[in-house]
């Protein structure tokens, strides 16, 4: 039977423990199960028959054993040299885990021992030319316990095929003489390691007609939900990712992905099916090619979040944002150049106190329109909607949102609210949403309404209360 242990993990924390830590492993050939003890005996018995005088000797059975690992000594410490570090784990409580019964070989298995975990997927060969008829290896992974094994799965599955192939065509490990951390299977090991903690891929030749091919891919968490309301505002050049083989709904939407249209706009202006655009994003989304904002509208509120003190305190964001809101060409005298909020930069710059007291003059209660029009004179040469945008990105500005509350379809009795079903609402397509759970955006895009005629219809409820939240 062969075990062994690898492992690999492009965080920064967690390669350094592997790197310290891990374990790589080859084998020998026998294993220790009763039916595979029993087929050898058959043999030995067709003897006994012949000659009742006799004795059948039957070897014992070898243990698992680690033949391969690297660091050295990491896993199992050498007879030949003392290490200066104890083994991560006790090997020989897991060993038949490592090297299981029949019923666990031939998929993924993950262990839990001290602060580690084992990833291994044991790969059984039965055939005569074995010792005991069969033969049994694993090339595991040792993780740190807290780390997600999602991507890691991939990595031993493709060991096991490997060498699996390998070992049915030309005896690769049952015939390997080199001995333990030695040879090529130890070398393929050291190369393993360094190159999935250095670049979370390897590419390594084994044999004129074999080669390793392995990559790491992150594992991010799942996208938020997304709403036909919400404006995608891309982060990277996706133009320049692009080629004849993306999917062609991506290819469609890619134009409309500007930071202004929602995601039911963009269906719309493409052509596309809204669930497939939706799913497309999803996708940029999933890969931070692209981040969710709301829909842009100089009707909107915007005011101050207790992070503008950081945007106060650090002249770097000053000096990004000026870059980013900043008109080019605007023509300002002493803009220098594209800079249209002057050449100074850092803390307490003029560029840095402007930007400070337009955020810090935002406010409640009063639009985007009329704050423009109160500081037209210091908004000169900068892009509002960058301006606002760059802050909400941030997280030092919040959009004020609205909502609606018909209660004319509501009727208090017990303490409680319910639906008044005494007459059918006047407008039913719009009654759904006036329950205070839904924004003005998401009414006026799934109505496909502008907001001045979805004031307009509101008046047909009667006493409808608005909520700025």
């Amino acid at each position: 039977m062969e075990e062994g242990d690898t492992q690999s993990i492009p965080d920064e924390d967690v390669r350094r423990i592997m790197a310290d830590s891990m374990a790589v492993g080859g084998g020998t050939g026998a294993t220790d199960r009763d039916d595979a003890t029993m087929g050898t005996d058959g043999n030995n018995n067709d003897d006994k028959e012949d000659d009742e005088d006799d004795v059948t000797v039957i070897p014992p059975r070898p243990r698992p054993k680690v033949v391969h690992q690297v660091p050295t000594d990491s896993i199992v410490p050498s007879t030949l040299a003392s290490s200066s570090q104890p083994p991560l784990f006790h090997f020989p409580s897991i060993s038949p885990y490592i090297i299981p019964r029949q019923e666990l070989c031939d998929r993924p298995i993950t262990i839990t021992a001290s602060s580690y975990r084992i990833l291994g997927h044991p790969v059984r060969l039965a055939s005569p030319k074995y010792d005991r008829n069969e033969y049994i290896f694993n090339f595991s992974l040792v993780l740190d316990a807290t780390a997600d094994t999602t991507s890691y799965l991939s990595v031993v599955l493709k060991l096991a095929s490997l060498f699996r192939s390998l070992e049915e065509q030309s005896e690769f490990l049952s015939r390997d003489p080199s001995a333990p951390n030695t040879g090529k299977v130890y070398a393929l090991c050291e190369i393993l390691l360094e190159d999935l903690n250095n670049y979370c891929e390897c590419m390594i030749p084994i044999d004129e007609s074999n080669t390793l091919n392995i990559k790491l891919f992150p594992t991010y968490p799942p996208p938020p939900p997304i709403s036909p309301h919400h404006v995608p505002l891309s982060t990277v050049r996706l133009e320049s990712l692009t080629d004849s083989n993306w999917d062609l709904t991506m290819l469609l939407i890619l134009p409309y992905l500007n930071g202004l249209n929602s995601v039911r706009q963009i269906a719309l202006l493409a052509d596309a099916d809204y669930k497939l655009v939706r799913k497309a994003i999803a996708h940029l989304l999933y890969y931070g090619c692209v981040i969710l904002l709301d829909i842009f509208s100089f009707g909107a509120i915007y005011a101050p979040t207790a992070e503008m003190a950081g945007f106060v305190q650090d002249a770097d964001m000053q000096d990004e944002c000026a870059r980013y809101v900043a008109i080019p060409d605007s023509g300002l005298p002493g803009t220098g150049g594209n800079a249209a909020l002057g050449g100074e930069h850092g803390q307490g710059s003029s560029a840095g106190i402007r930007l400070v007291e337009l955020y810090c003059s935002l406010k409640q209660g009063q639009s985007l329109k009329s704050w423009c029009i109160e500081h037209a004179g210091a908004l000169a040469g900068l892009d509002v909607r960058r301006l606002i945008t760059f802050g909400v990105i941030k997280g030092f500005l919040y959009r004020v949102h609205k909502y609606a509350i018909a209660t004319s379809l509501l009727a208090v009795g017990g303490g409680k609210q319910r639906e008044q079903k005494t007459k059918e609402p006047p407008d039913a397509g719009l009654a759904k949403y006036l329950d205070g759970t839904h924004c003005f955006d998401e009414i006026c895009t799934e109505l496909l309404i502008s907001e001045k005629e979805l004031v307009g219809r509101l008046k047909g409820f009667g006493d409808v209360q608005i909520i700025h939240r």
